[in-house]
């Protein structure tokens, strides 16, 4: 499983999220996958102004939480993934 960190270059509030959002990803087993949102017009247009935004899934994934890691949220949505079979 996999989970999207959309960020953006001297965002204190990524940074804040991706230090909150390392140990429960390295609990889970996960793989973080970060963009920059300013790279890419498509995730700027969409996404620049809920920045950090963390999805569950790729890029086109649900949206778990921006500003700041909902760290509850992010723990139900894992244990609900981990009980649907694939």
């Amino acid at each position: 499983m996999t989970l999207t960190l959309l960020t953006r270059a001297y965002c204190h509030l990524c940074d804040d999220m991706r230090a909150a959002l390392a140990p429960l990803a390295a609990r889970h087993g996960l793989r973080v996958d970060e963009f920059d949102v300013d790279g890419d017009a498509e995730l700027e247009t969409r996404w620049g102004d809920y920045v950090p935004v963390l999805l569950l899934g790729g890029r086109e994934g649900v949206e778990l939480c921006h500003y700041a890691l909902d760290a509850a949220k992010v723990a139900a949505a894992l244990d609900h993934r981990n009980v649907i079979p694939r």
